[in-house]
């Protein structure tokens, strides 16, 4: 009997998968039955152990790193995975700049914005292309980003501004390239609203306060959430559905 969300034996990447949502996105993948390719620059030994697990589970799994910021980066990136696996079916774009909890948080206005240009927006939109026309050859294939659910509609502070820059290119961008990409290649964008990853399991009583009053369905999301919502996109069960962006957010509407 098929399950839903079938990845049995397909390539599944996911960039940025030291944790968070790109974590959970490669666990949930390969429960669905897919091998994995995890990529991250931040906490290898994290990145390791998660490639352990899923291995426990009978997957093949490898750890590829690569730096993002740097453009000669991409294409060797791309050739040993192509080498090591022949084929990829599902690309997921989910390594992104670190502005509140990481080293970048440090730095000035005019430093994030480049970081999250080059990180975020170049590099997604550059991978997305060369994956895009590998998948092409190939006549199949899945391409997914990673918006934001207040890009398109706004929310106040220095942080806001800068994602909202970079998440509206990229909710933008995968709307466009799926329309390049049809028929054979399909390309989707999740966009989460508030997920408690490292910022959220931290957060002050005022914004734990906020997100409940924003989000009708009272809770946080979780790095699952966007993980199931990943596996479906990724499968043949959401063969009909490309150009999207989809919010997962609870049903919050500000």
């Amino acid at each position: 009997m098929c399950k839903f969300a079938d990845l049995s034996d397909r390539w599944v990447v996911v960039t940025g998968s030291s944790g968070g949502i790109g974590r959970a996105i490669a666990e949930e993948a390969a429960r669905a039955g897919a091998h994995i390719i995890l990529h991250g620059t931040r906490k290898p030994a994290d990145v390791e152990a998660c490639c352990d697990r899923i291995r426990q589970q009978g997957r093949q799994c490898w750890y590829e790193p690569c730096d993002f910021s740097q453009q000669d980066t991409w294409s060797p990136f791309l050739d040993r995975i192509w080498d090591r696996c022949g084929t990829v079916h599902g690309w997921v774009n989910n390594a992104g700049v670190d502005l509140l909890t990481g080293a970048e948080s440090q730095w000035d206005y005019a430093a994030k914005l480049r970081a999250l240009w080059e990180v975020d927006v170049a590099a997604t939109v550059q991978l997305s292309k060369r994956v895009g026309e590998r998948m092409r050859q190939t006549g199949q294939g899945v391409i997914l980003n990673i918006g934001w659910d207040q890009a398109d509609r706004g929310m106040e502070g220095d942080s806001a501004e800068l994602f909202s820059i970079a998440k509206n290119a990229v909710m933008g961008f995968s709307r466009s390239l799926a329309v390049s990409l049809a028929p054979t290649v399909r390309v989707n964008c999740i966009a989460p609203g508030w997920i408690k990853t490292a910022w959220g399991a931290s957060a002050s009583a005022e914004w734990q306060q906020r997100v409940l009053r924003e989000t009708p369905l009272k809770r946080w999301g979780t790095p699952e959430d966007i993980a199931k919502l990943a596996r479906f996109l990724l499968s043949d069960d959401a063969a009909y559905i490309t150009g999207q962006v989809i919010n997962a957010n609870g049903g919050a509407v500000r």
